[in-house]
């Protein structure tokens, strides 16, 4: 038996966001359903969401890494700033979306209560693992130039 294995390696270059409260690199995997789970999202709707969605994001000034419509649900992939919380940017999306999409395409309207479901998944993402960070954050004594502060704390009296 011929067992082939493809290995993908996407390299993410970080782009490191400033505000006057400090820099940021935040992403955001988010995942939403049509009520009941319906497959709605297909043909002229799936293109108009898609549009709407980059759309909003643009307003928002957020930046879509990834975004893909299936018949039943929503995976996107965005970069956000500090201050939008996952509900709030998973919102922003579900709300104007089911509000044009419903004016837009009437079947949407008239076979369902409402277009999302209530619900989402949200996710954060970032270039580097949890596993990477806590590293990182449990070697910062070991760094040469931290060596001699952490020798210098150790000698300060203590108050």
């Amino acid at each position: 038996m011929c067992v082939t294995c493809i290995v993908i390696v996407v390299t993410v270059t970080r782009r490191v966001r400033q505000y006057s409260g400090g820099v940021y690199d935040l992403g955001l995997h988010v995942v939403w359903c049509p009520k009941y789970r319906r497959r709605v999202l297909g043909g002229r709707v799936a293109v108009r969401l898609r549009e709407l969605i980059e759309a909003k994001a643009a307003e928002k000034g957020w930046e879509i890494i990834v975004l893909e419509v299936m018949p039943d649900h929503v995976h996107l992939f965005v970069k956000h700033e500090p201050k939008a919380s996952a509900s709030y940017v998973a919102n922003q999306f579900k709300g104007f979306t089911s509000r044009v999409l419903r004016q837009e395409f009437p079947h949407l309207k008239s076979s369902m209560p409402t277009l999302w479901s209530s619900s989402f998944f949200a996710a954060s993402a970032g270039a580097v693992s949890a596993d990477t960070v806590e590293k990182y954050i449990d070697t910062q004594w070991e760094r040469p130039w931290t060596k001699r502060q952490k020798e210098e704390a150790d000698r300060a009296p203590r108050v």
